[in-house]
This record gives structure tokens, sequence and C-alpha cells, in this order.
């Protein structure tokens, strides 16, 4: 299934989703799911795989579990080759969301971390938490 519009989900919001189910990060990824091509980048995943990996992770959600949240959302992403160089972020590790996110030509980016959220709008791409996607985006 193609969808015109892309969206970038950061970290932080994926991994909300694979550890709580009902949780509004989880709302926000199904409803990225439905209505947007999802963009991750090889460095997006690679993050994704390392923290769902950590064993503090383990009192809420079992390791099995978080694995196949990462395999399941791999297989729905849309990856993409990243070309822009971003350093607007203080975080220098965050760079790579809005890296993506011009690369990929994204509509927006959906972030639970204040150090993109406060860059919004970047370069005319909204980056909004979880509930303003919710609420705001159809």
């Amino acid at each position: 299934m193609s969808f015109a519009r892309r969206i970038v989900l950061d970290t932080g919001v994926l991994v909300s989703a694979a550890i709580r189910a009902d949780s509004v990060p989880a709302l926000a990824l199904e409803k990225a799911l439905l209505n947007f091509e999802v963009c991750v980048s090889r460095d997006t995943l690679a993050e994704l795989v390392a923290v769902l990996s950590r064993p503090k992770l383990d009192r809420y959600a079992p390791p099995r579990q978080r694995e196949d949240f990462a395999a399941g959302f791999r297989a729905r992403a849309v990856v993409v080759e990243v070309t822009a160089m971003i350093s607007d972020c203080v975080d220098p590790k965050d760079n790579m969301f809005p890296a993506l996110a011009e690369t990929a030509e994204a509509d927006l980016i959906v972030s639970s971390d204040p150090h993109p959220t406060h860059l919004h709008p970047w370069h005319g791409i909204p980056i909004l938490l979880p509930t303003a996607f919710l609420a705001g985006i159809r």
C-alpha cells in the first residue's frame, strides 16, 4: 500500500509504542501506519533495535515481544538512504530524524524528545508530539 504522505517517528515514540500497547505513542504509530508511509533509515532502525534490546526494558515487555515489534515495524516501514546532513539539534544524535525527514520529503515528524520538538516547524516540516499528531492530523 502506498500513501502520498510520508512521516518520521522518533525512537522514543516507537519504544513507548513497543512497551505500552495502550499508550498515546502506540495510537500515534497505528495512525501513522494507517495514513502515511512511515520512513526510516539504517541509523534510525539501528537505534530502535539497540534501545529495545536494553535489559532495563525487561520489566515493561519481554525481550521477544520487543524483538517482534522491531521486526514488524521494519517490515512496514520504508527504508530511505539519507543524503542530508543536519546539525540543527542541540543533541547531535537527534539530527538523524530531521535529516531523514528532509531526504524522504516527509510531511511531518512525530517526536516525544524535547530537542527536535523545539525546532518546530523545521524547514517547513512540523515536528509534533504524539498527542498533537493524534489531535490534529487526519
